[in-house]
């Protein structure tokens, strides 16, 4: 008779890569301090204003849903309300390089005294309002301390991320009120800004909450993601150079690194996970790729001839495209400007194959 399996160590299983974006979503959901959302007591105009997040988070050409994730999951690992993972939304759309007139900048939309204040590196050439790395941990740390000082109110933390702890302490103060039994929307001599920031949030999340019963957002959703990780540049090479030796897209990576525009040593810049952990999305020479698995489905079985469907890139020299949601090998061969014949022969692969969301494809852009 066959010995019982030995279980396995979660430990010894290679960290995931990729997520199905619903996931990430989920994970957004369950961190919510006020996890149901009463529409009535939302403004129709923050709605309207906030509308297209979804369709923002569905969009594979976006960088919008794995910075989410991302910003999720440091909230989530410091134990704080998923509620400020839509800070980003407010402040700048979830773009790392948005910039105001007025001086703040980055996902989060620091002025330079709160980021140096929170320990943002900003020197000549460098301003780390800009990585996301930088900023998110400097929100992080930022939002940690307010949550514990207003006895984990988060309205009142993210009324005092908008305007300062110490006008919202000195509110509290000029109301009779303290953090326990404070009422955020009946605090005096604030600007209207800091009222309104609570009720765009709570306006976002009961758009992202409704959006659940939506099921062109759902399906859009249903796609493998990126996670995205910190990773320290090696020393002596520009980010091009570095996404170049790791097959990344380059303007991806630019773009998720706004801050970085040439080398310096010991930056920490956001990556696909595969990379951060000395890996590439499908192998290293002489290894085969496989179909990238989200996390709610079983790791994809080895390729055979029989099973067109699973076929996946060889090994060899070359670019990489992961393949998206609705895309052929048309369409990627006319993007690169190839051959369907030369795509498909270069990846082991023949007529009748079918390309899967999440499949990597090498192939020769034509110069």
């Amino acid at each position: 008779m066959a010995g019982a399996a030995l279980p396995v160590d979660p430990t010894s299983l290679p960290e995931p890569t990729h997520r199905n974006g619903r996931e990430i979503f989920t994970n957004f959901r369950e961190g919510l301090a006020a996890p149901q959302c009463d529409a009535e007591a939302t403004s129709p105009r923050w709605r309207k204003q906030f509308a297209h997040a979804p369709a923002r988070l569905g969009n594979v050409d976006d960088d919008a849903l794995p910075l989410f994730g991302y910003v999720v999951d440091e909230l989530r690992a410091a134990s704080l309300p998923t509620e400020f993972a839509l800070i980003p939304f407010v402040e700048s759309g979830y773009r790392p390089g948005a910039r105001n007139a007025s001086g703040p900048a980055g996902l989060w939309q620091f002025i330079a005294t709160t980021a140096r204040n929170h320990r943002v590196p900003m020197e000549k050439g460098y301003d780390g309002r800009l990585s996301a790395v930088d900023s998110t941990r400097a929100a992080v740390r930022y939002l940690k301390t307010l949550h514990g000082m207003f006895a984990g109110d988060w309205q009142l933390a993210v009324m005092a991320y908008n305007a300062g702890e110490y006008r919202i302490l000195q509110s509290l103060r000029r109301g009779g009120m303290n953090a326990q039994n404070a009422d955020a929307a009946s605090l005096p001599g604030l600007s209207p800004i800091t009222y309104s920031y609570v009720e765009k949030l709570h306006a976002l999340a009961c758009v992202l909450e409704q959006s659940e019963n939506d099921p062109d957002v759902m399906a859009a959703l249903d796609r493998p993601v990126p996670i995205l990780k910190g990773h320290t540049l090696p020393p002596n090479i520009t980010l091009a150079a570095w996404s170049a030796q790791n097959a990344l897209d380059p303007a991806r990576i630019a773009r998720l690194n706004p801050a970085l525009t040439g080398s310096r040593s010991g930056t920490r810049v956001l990556v696909p996970a595969a990379a951060a952990l000395g890996n590439d999305e499908i192998g290293t020479a002489g290894e085969t790729a496989t179909l990238v698995a989200s996390n709610d489905a079983p790791a994809p079985a080895a390729p055979s001839a029989a099973s067109p469907a699973r076929a996946v890139a060889s090994a060899g020299n070359g670019r990489r495209h992961t393949v998206r949601n609705g895309e052929s090998a048309w369409t990627i061969a006319r993007r690169y400007g190839i051959s369907v014949k030369t795509l498909l022969s270069s990846n082991n692969l023949d007529a009748s194959a079918v390309l899967r969301p999440g499949m990597v494809l090498r192939y020769d852009e034509v110069r």
